[in-house]
């Protein structure tokens, strides 16, 4: 391995300080009674998690938690890209690239590692492991943000794929993803054919069409319903990601200032897109979240991550009416995820050889049910191999 220095997570006493001095002098809204969330992140709720973060909750604890992992730094087209990197303890492990989303970091998918990386442990099959890396996207965590206009899902992909070949070493490898991670995931199955042994996702959206193309056949009424109801979950849910694709800078201010404005805006998305029915901490403990809120925090990442969807939005990845994603695919649905996903449609784009439907989970599956994800990736990937 070229390029390549071992990692540990080590933020300083005075970023801590400043965080618990900024959460004790927080400065609260009003909010309408009895609104519940109706309106936004719910103020009760709000002040009770912030009250566990100012005496409860320990980041060093979870660095400890986090540092059991084997971090590295490589710096990949100017950036330092912060990965995890954990070897199979099986005797022949698949190489295996998992790429995260947003509102997420590399920490979603700790619990997952290593399920896959030792089955045995978990009562599967010691010969199907996997060497397991883990990145954090350019621009989230601890990796550096990207200071070019036009860096988007193309250029992530790339270092991806850079990491995976240049500086792992390997030739071939696997792939999984899910929200902005599919879109990588997909994307590194297009572009790298001969390298991207196959890919599974949990998403289709993201680089399709809104509609199918002309002269491609027509929408089926499945297929329109979830047009639907796509734009009914933006219509309620994605003012986020209309101000994230347009404007990201001007709200950057006011969640890279306040820690709990900050909060506010995340835990709208974990309550919201999970499979929890309203209760948050039925799939999330309080230190899940506020691990995942005080990265953000402390790596002042939230306007680079938020940028994202600026990019893709200004150059998008749109396979054409001719193209497809050649390589195998898997696909995991999970029942409660933001918008229904349908196989024929992603029979349009992706070269299907699986289609798993799981009756819970969201958004955020390797969080909400790694157990089901990690099972699906292996039954898939050594169905293949």
């Amino acid at each position: 391995m070229e390029n390549i220095k071992p990692f540990s997570i080590d933020v300083s006493d005075t970023a801590l300080s400043d965080l618990q001095h900024r959460l004790e002098h927080s400065r609260w809204p009003d909010e309408i009674s009895n609104s519940d969330w109706n309106y936004g992140t719910n103020l009760t709720y709000l002040k009770d998690l912030a009250e566990y973060w100012k005496t409860q909750f320990s980041w060093r604890e979870q660095e400890v938690k986090l540092n059991a992992f084997k971090h590295y730094i490589s710096k990949i087209d100017g950036l330092n890209i912060h990965f995890i990197y954990e070897r199979g303890k099986g005797p022949n492990p698949l190489p295996l690239i998992i790429s995260h989303g947003w509102p997420s970091s590399f920490i979603e998918m700790i619990t997952m590692i290593p399920m896959l990386t030792d089955p045995a442990k978990y009562g599967g099959d010691p010969n199907h492991s996997f060497d397991v890396i883990v990145p954090s996207m350019p621009g989230f965590g601890f990796s550096d943000c990207p200071t070019e206009q036009g860096f988007g899902i193309q250029k992530i992909a790339d270092i991806v794929f850079k990491l995976m070949t240049e500086v792992l070493g390997y030739e071939r490898f696997y792939a999984h993803g899910g929200d902005f991670g599919t879109r990588v995931t997909a994307r590194l199955g297009f572009t790298y054919p001969n390298h991207v042994m196959a890919i599974h996702t949990n998403s289709v959206n993201g680089f399709t069409p809104g509609r199918p193309y002309p002269g491609t056949r027509s929408a089926s009424a499945i297929e329109e319903n979830m047009f639907a109801a796509r734009a009914k979950w933006l219509e309620g849910e994605g003012g986020y990601s209309h101000i994230q694709s347009t404007k990201p800078q001007t709200v950057a201010y006011g969640l890279n200032d306040s820690p709990i404005g900050l909060a506010a805006y995340l835990i709208e998305k974990y309550r919201g897109w999970s499979d929890c029915n309203g209760e948050i901490e039925t799939r999330f403990s309080r230190d899940e979240l506020l691990t995942m809120i005080t990265l953000y925090w402390l790596t002042q990442t939230i306007n680079s991550s938020m940028r994202l969807y600026y990019e893709c939005r200004a150059n998008p990845w749109v396979l054409s009416v001719n193209e497809k994603i050649t390589v195998p695919c898997a696909v995991a649905c999970f029942t409660n995820d933001n918008v229904p996903l349908v196989k024929e449609w992603a029979e349009r784009f992706y070269n299907l050889q699986r289609w798993t439907e799981f009756s819970r989970g969201g958004h955020f599956p390797a969080f909400e049910e790694p157990e089901l994800l990690a099972n699906d990736i292996r039954a898939f990937f050594y169905h293949l191999a």
